[in-house]
């Protein structure tokens, strides 16, 4: 767990934005770097504004919640960290969303390459309607990323990273789609990591799953945040509180607009918070 570097607002204000120069000071004083910086971020669907003035750190090797009641934005900001929002009619982004150094929505940047550098879990498992070898093998293909030669060790490794490997290794080729709910999320996150992403978003990734599978999920996610950075969305407090080291916090403005109203380490956010809203909803007051 880092430092506490807290976001906060008073009630019923509008989020003050932070530049990227703050944000490289909370960074600097949790001792931790940021992967991802969001900066005066917010998203419209048309002429609704959807998620105002967002800025926030996501750190390397960390895993970050979003929480908060639905309908408050959590689902669209975190598909605006690899663009997937640009696939809805009429969204459109102002503000930054740095991936390191480079501005992820900058004309000349290939929103391909983002995707694989960020990939993401649904909240519904959703393999293809192949063999498991073949899901977990479709994204290297599709990047040409390494010869089929080496296919083989790579689709190993993906489900190895998984905890998958031991329970399919004799059974590659039967389709992904006959496996138990659980083992379907857990080869869609093998399928993510195949093509080598640098982070991870998980939105609500066990919330059709069994309390045994959602166990598994979460002991996946913090054997995988040494080797990726990864941010989820969960209305889930247990697992948010179990599973990551800081938290993002949202709300609904009055003009339905969300914002971000406390960050923070995550023992902190469920413990000591500092906005009565975050108080009341993560002790189960409202929401």
């Amino acid at each position: 767990m880092g430092q506490s570097v807290s976001v906060t607002l008073p009630v019923g204000v509008a989020a003050p934005p932070l530049s990227v120069a703050s944000t490289a000071v909370l960074g600097a004083a949790s001792g931790l770097s940021a992967k991802i910086k969001l900066d005066r971020m917010s998203v419209y669907y048309g002429a609704f504004l959807a998620v105002a003035e967002v800025s926030l750190p996501v750190y390397a090797h960390q895993i970050t919640a979003i929480i908060g009641p639905s309908g408050c934005g959590k689902s669209t900001l975190l598909r605006a960290l690899n663009r997937m929002n640009d696939l809805i009619p009429r969204a459109r982004l102002t503000g930054k969303v740095w991936l390191d150094d480079q501005d992820i929505y900058a004309p000349e940047m290939d929103v391909v390459d983002i995707r694989r550098r960020v990939g993401m879990v649904f909240q519904r498992p959703n393999p293809f309607p192949k063999s498991i070898y073949d899901n977990v093998a479709y994204g290297p293909r599709l990047y040409d990323r390494i010869p089929k030669s080496e296919l083989d060790e790579m689709v190993e490794r993906s489900l190895r990273r998984a905890a998958l490997w031991d329970e399919v290794k004799d059974k590659l080729k039967q389709s992904g789609m006959a496996l138990s709910g659980g083992q379907q999320q857990r080869l869609c996150i093998a399928r993510a990591i195949a093509v080598e992403p640098e982070v991870i978003l998980m939105d609500e990734p066990c919330s059709a799953l069994d309390p045994v599978a959602t166990l598994k999920i979460e002991e996946l996610m913090q054997e995988l945040e040494t080797d990726y950075t990864i941010v989820i969305v969960t209305h889930n407090m247990q697992q948010a509180a179990r599973v990551s080291d800081y938290t993002a916090m949202m709300m609904m403005r009055p003009d339905r607009a969300g914002q971000v109203i406390e960050f923070d380490v995550t023992t902190k956010i469920f413990t000591r918070p500092s906005d009565k809203r975050t108080e009341d909803y993560v002790t189960g007051r409202f929401g």
